[in-house]
């Protein structure tokens, strides 16, 4: 498309041009000719006064040599009644019939002559007689500026047609690139790139059709979210209650029936499990929450706690939650903080004793919220491992994607999860939630990360010192 308007408009501008241009410089020419027979004209009328007064030799060269002309002029007079001869001064071009003729008609007229043309102008005598003024106009008087009219009609010309494709490429490139930007984003989106758009903009066919496929892909994302959402509550609803029937398995004792509960539960958590890893794989990457989008932070850990709060009364252990009482708001959907929270506490009530004591941290920072989940457990001796389980090579009983999904909502933000020893003697899990939207890669924010973070684990691990020391409760 944009070439072919490149050449249209190169044909369009090229057709202007020489309509317009040929016959000005046939007018330039024309012009010019005229110009050269004026002169020639009022150099002849200059001789004419004389021949009226005088047909004396030596007075008409004197004449003729004042005008300037003498090298370009002849004068023709005719032999009078009284037996005198013919006068003829300067250098005669015009053959003698040409001149014959003109004195015949007694008007003016041109000849063609060798080296240009010969103006002659008939004038009469005293006598009677018709004299014949010859002027000569050479052909570089005739031609005189033309053909630098000609050089810079085509100059203009020239500068027109590639104005006209600067013009013309300028428009195709303003077609032509929403166009393509279309094409990308549907081929993008076609690949699960779902965070693909279109920029409104470019003429008002294209305008709308980016409006239309920016409906169409939020559509899209809606839908995909909706099903999201739907497996992520799946997983709050079966997880938790599998958790209590484990447990309750446990305390069973032994014997045919309690081993075939334990069982029948080990195979249900199974079951539940590939369907929540499925849900996980098949989860599309989405555009980043724009500004305002989010939840609160506090509130989610708050009604999450309220949740495990009776499972971990139940089996004796002792819990605390700090950095709660503000807001803090945090660039993560509330369903996927949720999700994050209970695969964490899901883990320390999985994979610690009970009566173990755990605790929940929230460091609201300037730049970076960090959230700490530890416990009072046997830790991790290889959290290198652990991670590795966490993208998708989990032991039985485990998805294997608890700190997957923790990972995941981190990464997001530009944020990222490590694992080490808490102050309580067992593990800690630390997310670090970026505030500023995505500086993962960046230098600086990679920077201001470690060392942020460092300042902040020590504040951590000197708040739940009072965690280990005993100051846990319900």
């Amino acid at each position: 498309m944009r070439w072919a308007l490149v050449k249209v408009c190169v044909a369009v501008t090229a057709m202007v041009v020489v309509a317009f241009a040929v016959p000005l410089g046939l007018v330039i020419k024309e012009m010019a000719r005229d110009r050269a027979f004026s002169n020639a004209e009022r150099e002849a009328a200059a001789i004419a006064p004389a021949l009226s007064i005088t047909t004396d030799r030596e007075q008409l060269e004197r004449v003729v040599a004042s005008a300037g002309s003498d090298d370009g002029m002849a004068v023709h007079i005719p032999a009078d009644g009284a037996g005198a001869t013919a006068l003829d001064l300067g250098r005669q071009r015009a053959s003698d019939q040409d001149i014959a003729t003109v004195r015949k008609l007694g008007r003016a007229s041109t000849a063609q002559v060798p080296g240009g043309s010969a103006l002659l102008q008939p004038t009469a005598l005293s006598s009677g007689a018709i004299a014949v003024v010859e002027v000569h106009v050479p052909e570089s008087e005739v031609s005189n500026g033309v053909a630098t009219a000609w050089a810079v009609l085509a100059g203009v010309g020239a500068l027109l047609i590639v104005g006209s494709v600067a013009v013309a490429d300028r428009l195709g490139v303003r077609m032509v690139r929403p166009a393509r930007r279309l094409v990308e984003s549907a081929q993008e989106l076609g690949e699960g790139q779902l965070g693909a758009r279109v920029p409104e903009k470019g003429p008002k066919e294209l305008r709308l059709a980016a409006v239309a496929f920016n409906a169409m892909a939020d559509q899209v994302v809606q839908l995909l979210a909706n099903e999201r959402e739907l497996a992520a509550d799946l997983s709050h609803r079966l997880r938790t209650p599998l958790t209590v029937l484990r447990l309750n398995a446990a305390s069973l004792g032994d014997g045919p029936a309690a081993e075939q509960t334990r069982a029948a539960v080990e195979q249900l958590e199974r079951e539940v499990d590939t369907i929540i890893r499925t849900a996980r794989e098949a989860k599309p990457q989405t555009a980043v929450a724009g500004p305002g989008a989010g939840c609160d932070a506090a509130e989610v850990v708050r009604e999450r706690m309220a949740f495990w709060s009776a499972l971990a009364e139940d089996e004796g252990r002792r819990w605390r939650v700090a950095g709660v009482e503000r807001p803090v708001r945090i660039p993560v959907a509330r369903a996927d903080l949720a999700a994050g929270l209970d695969a964490l506490l899901g883990n320390v009530f999985r994979h610690t004793a009970q009566g173990t004591a755990f605790a929940v941290d929230v460091h609201n920072g300037e730049d970076a919220v960090i959230v700490l989940v530890s416990d009072a457990g046997s830790g991790i001796t290889d959290p290198g491992a652990a991670m590795a389980r966490g993208r998708g090579s989990g032991s039985d009983g485990s998805t294997g994607l608890g700190l997957d999904i923790v990972r995941r909502l981190a990464e997001s933000t530009g944020g990222d999860v490590r694992l080490g020893p808490s102050v309580l003697g067992g593990a800690e899990v630390r997310v670090w939630i970026q505030l500023d939207g995505g500086a993962a890669g960046d230098g600086r924010a990679s920077a201001r990360r470690g060392h942020r973070g460092a300042s902040i684990r020590r504040r951590g691990r000197s708040g739940t010192a009072s965690v280990r020391a005993g100051d846990l409760g319900g």
